[in-house]
């Protein structure tokens, strides 16, 4: 989609900010329409078809909540995002409830925040296009794309432009980002007509990896009693998944290489060579080049993978995320247990976004599913969780050995301190500096009884 055909509609009883929002969006590329009458709005709504509705939330004649509700009645895919005081934040996240995309709190502090209100909106929008083509030509089984990118939309686009070419990717990313779901999304919109093999390189003795790869001929070695084909000749027309490559024993990176640059192999034990058209896709969770600086991985190798790398950031990384993916698993793992799916409160909700998820999507999916199985029909009780603090929770746990000055707790209690004194008790802005959500920001001020 482009930025000239997303519609968005301002609707505000201030003129001056009406006129200053169009601009500032107009000037971004995107259509705009504008009114100060919330009534006159519901007109416009129904002819201009507006992708976004940026909304003041007071109005006379008409609330920004209430023509939230009959817009959505006139088509729900439109997004709402709600103008509001500070005073009156916690309307706003009623209106939140009620379907708001986001809100933005008035006067803007600068207009960078109303042009990336509007592009994550169109960015969500864009993956919701694409979910549903997906659902009906490709992935039965996936999860939407709306919920495998959440907030990846960057990472969506770098899978889109090389899927359909038959070039080498490299996945990069910690344990549990889901870089096997993201290497079978691969496989599906490259339309290939063979099958989806995988292999978990740390997972294979080294002294099997290579009949696993390339298959054996009967009496090859002891206990090879049959000939059995290798997952490059299962891959014929697909795609071979070598997870966890940097595990892979030496010796078999050498013959992994010449199936690369040459596409050739032949089974242990035998004579015939063997050619293969499998799509190659490696995963990492290890930094390659300090392997081979270790003498662990081959220099050549790594250029022959790494074509098109794709980094797959952490679940720490990426929080706002992580209430869809709540939704998601909740939806799911209710309906495989046969539980109803429960309301999930905000507090509970601000706990899981305060977390930093080192186990990432994976462990998020294990707590939600223990949750549900714990839990009487209709509730949900979170199981305890370590709240950690800092940017990267492996470097936390990294420097643990070295010294710890104070309790975590209270190093974050000081950060939130210093970031609210530095704004003015301006909540949103110290979510925006300490890099949390503004959920996340509320939980920890009630968490440890601060009254700002």
């Amino acid at each position: 989609m482009e930025k000239e055909n997303f519609r968005i509609l301002i609707v505000d009883d201030e003129k001056p900010l009406v006129t200053l929002f169009s601009r500032i969006l107009k000037k971004e590329g995107y259509s705009v329409k504008t009114t100060t009458n919330p009534l006159n709005a519901l007109k416009i709504f129904e002819e201009f078809s507006p992708n976004l509705v940026v909304s003041d939330l007071k109005m006379p004649e008409m609330s920004g909540l209430e023509l939230l509700k009959e817009c959505k009645k006139l088509n729900s895919a439109a997004d709402f995002i709600i103008l509001t005081a500070y005073a009156t934040v916690e309307n706003a996240v009623e209106a939140m409830k009620s379907g708001a995309f986001d809100y933005l709190i008035k006067p803007l502090k600068h207009p960078d925040e109303l042009r990336m209100a509007a592009s994550r909106v169109m960015e969500r929008q864009m993956l919701k296009g694409s979910s549903e083509l997906w659902r009906e030509q490709l992935a039965e089984g996936l999860p939407p794309v709306e919920v495998v990118f959440c907030g990846m939309e960057d990472v969506w686009r770098e899978i889109q432009q090389v899927a359909n070419t038959d070039a080498t990717v490299l996945l990069h990313g910690e344990s549990g980002t889901g870089k096997s779901l993201i290497a079978k999304v691969i496989h599906h919109l490259s339309g290939r007509q063979g099958g989806f093999v995988e292999l978990n390189c740390a997972a294979i003795p080294e002294n099997l990896i290579e009949s696993e790869l390339f298959g054996h001929e009967r009496g090859a070695f002891t206990g090879a009693v049959n000939t059995r084909q290798g997952k490059f000749e299962l891959a014929q027309d697909g795609t071979i998944f070598l997870d966890e490559i940097g595990e892979m024993p030496m010796p078999s990176q050498s013959k992994l290489l010449r199936v690369l640059q040459e596409r050739a192999f032949e089974r242990v034990g035998g004579a015939v060579t063997l050619t293969t058209n499998a799509r190659i896709i490696a995963a990492t969770n290890q930094d390659l080049e300090k392997r081979i600086s270790e003498k662990k991985f081959r220099e050549d190798l790594y250029y022959r993978l790494n074509v098109f790398p794709v980094t797959i950031p952490p679940l720490r990384n990426r929080k706002d995320s992580i209430p869809v993916l709540v939704s998601y698993f909740v939806k799911v793992i209710s309906s495989k247990i046969g539980k109803t799916p429960p309301d999930i409160s905000d507090d509970v909700m601000a706990q899981l976004e305060a977390y930093q998820w080192p186990g990432n999507i994976r462990e998020l999916h294990n707590v939600i599913e223990r949750a549900l199985i714990l839990s009487r029909e209709g509730e949900f009780n979170l199981p305890s969780l370590t709240v950690c603090s800092g940017e990267d929770a492996q470097a936390d746990a990294d420097r643990q050995h070295e010294f710890v000055p104070k309790p975590l707790e209270e190093l974050e209690r000081e950060a939130i301190e210093a970031t609210l004194k530095k704004t003015g008790g301006h909540r949103r802005k110290a979510a925006e500096l300490l890099g949390i959500s503004l959920r996340s920001l509320q939980y920890k001020i009630k968490n440890y009884k601060m009254n700002k």
